[in-house]
């Protein structure tokens, strides 16, 4: 296992993404989505990990994460990567890799870092193009975040808590710029 410059340890918020290997598709149908979002209930379970915000993009995935567990790679992350890949190679007839290496993960350290990522992770479907309001993109949790739909899986409050409403909330993220990203470059990885 590849040495990692971040410890990761309960108690503290993570910026977790991963994309396909070579940039390529990490989705090739539409059962795929769905079945990454299972996978992801299987192994994140609310007593090692809340999902505060996520955003599963065509190459590409983004989490922001609070831990309860010091071990997210071996307990978490690993079996969660290699259960999806292994299903998608059988599905695809494929062999190998799915992922460009392990995945990455970033310490959210300030608060505002936490916002600032979410709006970010968020606005991303936007930003690359793909729809023109974020809450039009159906594999993500601003639906959740603004009152859209009550999913189960993101843990929203601790976001929506510095705002004064949904609304709110949902102003801030539609309000991103592409300079905005520069609060929280040290958070991403480049696209």
């Amino acid at each position: 296992m590849p040495y990692r410059k971040i410890e990761f340890r309960a108690g503290h918020y993570y910026h977790l993404y991963n994309r396909g290997l070579n940039r390529q598709s990490i989705f090739f149908c539409d059962e795929n989505w769905g079945y990454f979002l299972k996978r992801i209930r299987h192994y994140f379970r609310p007593d090692l990990i809340d999902i505060l915000a996520y955003c599963l993009m065509p190459t590409h995935y983004h989490l922001m994460v609070y831990l309860r567990t010091d071990d997210l790679s071996a307990r978490i992350m690993q079996p969660f990567g290699v259960s999806y890949t292994k299903a998608i190679n059988k599905q695809q007839g494929r062999v190998g890799p799915l992922f460009q290496g392990p995945f990455q993960a970033v310490w959210v350290d300030k608060d505002e870092y936490l916002l600032d990522l979410s709006r970010y992770i968020h606005i991303n479907p936007v930003s690359a193009g793909l729809v023109m309001r974020p809450e039009e993109w159906v594999f993500s949790s601003y639906r959740d975040h603004i009152g859209l739909r009550e999913g189960t899986l993101p843990v929203s409050d601790v976001v929506l808590s510095q705002f004064p409403s949904r609304r709110a909330y949902q102003v801030f993220v539609e309000s991103y710029h592409a300079q905005d990203a520069k609060i929280i470059e040290h958070l991403l990885f480049d696209e």
